[in-house]
């Protein structure tokens, strides 16, 4: 079979690429290779089912700041297509977008199946051919043309986008073709915890800041940038902040997201073993929080630390948190010991926990490493190392933390790979910098 467009993968970044590159030139024979019995299977499950399809922020310096990898690189694209794009795109097709109080977008339905349903009737109404159980074994370049061998049979075509997502298969294929892969490791991940001072609250969520170190108690991640998004003052030590929920596992929620994106390799290197420092008043210091105490100690002597505190906690978190620091529900201020006293504002400012291995989030795998970012053009998003090879969504070393921008990703990518091929324009193929 020859095509003039074949596309590996029928995920988003695949199908967003094929709907806008036969809407630019419906001249294009276009087909999309999916190896698996199903497309669009990240779509239906990101968002708990609802398809969380970007962020609301507008602004590309700032958009940038939610890429562990692929911050510098996605700049550029970023100005020519952006989250308002994307709005704009499902408009025209229906479907409208709904921005949540943290800046995620969903469809207005909460319904993944209205993303799915947008791209399988544009692909059929535009002639893409969508074919499933379609495994790629090999590729070939042949003179002009690729040649792809699959499970159903050689497929030919001038051009080859690659939107295979974390597939090692095609990372390998890529490699033999001479393109370097950054060795994938995890990236969105919650941290199991067992520790008595959470069990029992799984559901609870609260705003804190949490930090990463190693076994030894020392910071994990030295050196990061501050400015990152969700990255909390004391960023250059491995520090992230937002809400913390405590799950079944241990914690999850946007404060260890982060850190689990920004810190995706150096929690790979040491195994999952390591430490975190909880401050459950997140921008409150330890001194701060001793001057505060010693003060309500004096003026509200009599009366139940339980009851009284200046915090706005949830009641059983206080609750274990009081347990932590050997304090009875029935002691007064006035009784409060000094051990006490300074046990509680550790357990409230820098509660340390053992982490111990990772959970998945949510069936939503995502991972850091692929195709070596330097060998790619990001003016069109083809291969600098062969013509006519273009990449777009997670095959690339680029990911995001949670909240819509690793689907940004894919459909800025898939768009300006989209544009380049519609084009039949060529850059010259630089050399590798």
């Amino acid at each position: 079979m020859e095509y003039d467009l074949i596309i590996i993968g029928g995920g988003a970044a695949g199908f967003f690429a094929a709907i806008h590159i036969a809407e630019l030139d419906p001249s294009k024979n276009i087909a999309i290779l999916e190896r698996g019995k199903e497309v669009l299977t990240k779509v239906k499950i990101s968002g708990g089912g609802r398809c969380n399809v970007t962020h609301a922020e507008f602004d590309p310096k700032e958009l940038v700041k939610n890429y562990p990898r692929g911050e510098k690189e996605l700049r550029g694209p970023f100005h020519n297509f952006c989250s308002g794009d994307t709005i704009a795109f499902f408009e025209e097709r229906g479907i409208e977008l709904k921005i949540e109080e943290d800046g995620r977008m969903f469809p207005t339905t909460d319904s993944s199946q209205t993303i799915i349903d947008c791209f399988l009737s544009e692909t059929k109404r535009l002639g893409v051919e969508v074919l499933k159980n379609h495994a790629v074994k090999d590729i070939v370049k042949n003179d002009t043309k690729w040649v792809l061998n699959t499970n159903r049979g050689d497929f030919r075509s001038k051009k080859l986008l690659v939107a295979s997502g974390s597939n090692p298969k095609v990372w390998q294929m890529m490699a033999s073709l001479g393109h370097s892969i950054v060795s994938p490791v995890p990236s969105l991940f919650t941290f199991n915890i067992k520790d008595q001072r959470i069990t029992g609250l799984m559901g609870l969520s609260a705003p804190a800041e949490v930090q990463l170190l190693d076994r030894s108690g020392a910071p994990l991640m030295e050196g990061l940038p501050a400015g990152k998004a969700g990255m909390s003052a004391r960023a250059d030590r491995g520090g992230s902040e937002g809400p913390l929920l405590i799950t079944h596992w241990g914690m999850s929620g946007p404060a260890i997201l982060k850190l689990s994106a920004w810190g995706a390799r150096a929690l790979n290197q040491c195994n999952y073993q390591f430490m975190i420092e909880v401050n459950w008043l997140k921008d409150i210091s330890t001194i701060e929080v001793t001057t505060l105490l010693e003060r309500i100690k004096k003026e509200h002597a009599k009366k139940r630390i339980f009851k009284l505190h200046p915090f706005d906690l949830p009641k059983r978190l206080w609750q274990k948190i009081m347990e932590a620091s050997n304090i009875d529900q029935e002691l007064r201020w006035a009784d409060i010991s000094k051990k006490q006293l300074n046990d509680l504002v550790v357990q409230l400012t820098a509660a340390r926990f053992y982490v111990n291995g990772k959970s998945t989030f949510k069936e939503e795998f995502v991972t850091a490493g692929g195709v070596e970012l330097k060998e790619v053009d990001f003016k069109t998003y083809e291969s600098k190392l062969h013509k006519n090879l273009y990449f777009a969504g997670e095959v690339l070393n680029i990911d995001a933390v949670t909240g819509g921008f690793n689907f940004q990703n894919a459909w800025t990518g898939a768009y300006i790979a989209a544009k380049a091929i519609s084009e039949d324009h060529h850059e010259n193929i630089h050399s590798i910098t």
